[in-house]
């Protein structure tokens, strides 16, 4: 039964990883861009959530939608004033342009947060459970992270299968030549979607403030807990990366159990064995 705990452990873990993941499969998807500042941004989701929890003196869940607005118009204008034209300079100079980004987010926040790790304090609902059995116990936090996960996620798929913005979104990454001759603007549209994802990343880094402490300097680990999941999953499949969240998720907890501290390395090793012997990942046949 202590394993089934762990299994269920694993699978509410990998709905966070989910939340990192989706935002950071939509951004590459649409514009083939590798974006290493992803995981700075969550973190700096996190870190403007304890500045109106502190300034507001509110519970984190109620920062949400703020954080979300100011993430998604920071989104969009970052895209339209730095990524797109580095985009257009070449591949090398995006990637460059999204590492240095990730720089000096960390550096600011180092600078107004100092490098002392931080939390967010949700209240009862962190520490409430429900008792299944002596062995199986699951978090209502861990729960809901799960559940929002979810509904970011069908909430995406029918925005992307039943909006205008949505069905250009698809046509762009299918073919971004035919897109511009049938009218449409590109770096508007690039905009858009960094707008989209980081909405998302916002969800997602406001739970892991709630769920864990962080600090200016915990971005990296997130963006390669964030690519694990999409390349698990498969490029292109929004649940193919939830899926592989979760496949993340259960390698850790079952790691931990093995030997606590080696959680992150079987992790790590579940990534790499299905890179050598699926590197498609695991949905790439549905998404072709």
């Amino acid at each position: 039964m202590v394993w089934v705990n762990d299994i269920i452990q694993g699978i509410l873990l990998g709905g966070l990883y989910a939340l990192f993941a989706a935002g950071l499969a939509l951004v590459f998807g649409v514009m083939k861009l590798v974006n290493l500042a992803h995981g700075d941004f969550s973190i700096l989701a996190a870190y403007l959530a304890l500045a109106f929890v502190g300034l507001l003196h509110i519970n984190p869940f109620y920062t949400l939608i703020i954080v979300i607005i100011i993430m998604a118009i920071f989104g969009y204008v970052i895209q339209r004033g730095l990524f797109n034209f580095a985009m257009d300079a070449g591949p090398m100079q995006a990637i460059l342009a999204t590492f240095g980004i990730a720089i000096i987010i960390q550096n600011l926040l180092l600078e107004g947060f100092t490098a002392n790790s931080k939390g967010l304090d949700a209240g009862k609902i962190e520490n409430a459970v429900i008792t299944i059995s002596k062995q199986i116990a699951i978090g209502w936090f861990p729960l809901t992270t799960l559940i929002v996960s979810v509904v970011v996620l069908v909430a995406l798929q029918w925005f992307l299968g039943r909006t205008r913005t949505g069905r250009a979104f698809r046509a762009t990454a299918d073919n971004q030549r035919a897109a511009q001759l049938m009218g449409i603007d590109n770096r508007h549209l690039y905009g858009m979607a960094m707008a989209v994802a980081l909405a998302i990343v916002a969800i997602g880094g406001v739970f892991i403030g709630i769920r864990t402490t962080f600090s200016p300097s915990a971005g990296p680990l997130r963006l390669i807990f964030a690519y694990e999941a999409v390349i698990i999953g498969g490029l292109g499949s929004l649940w193919g990366t939830l899926v592989g969240g979760i496949v993340l998720g259960i390698a850790q907890v079952l790691g931990d159990h093995i030997h606590q501290g080696y959680g992150i390395l079987v992790g790590h090793l579940v990534f790499l064995a299905i890179l050598a012997f699926r590197p498609q990942g695991l949905f790439a046949r549905q998404v072709q």
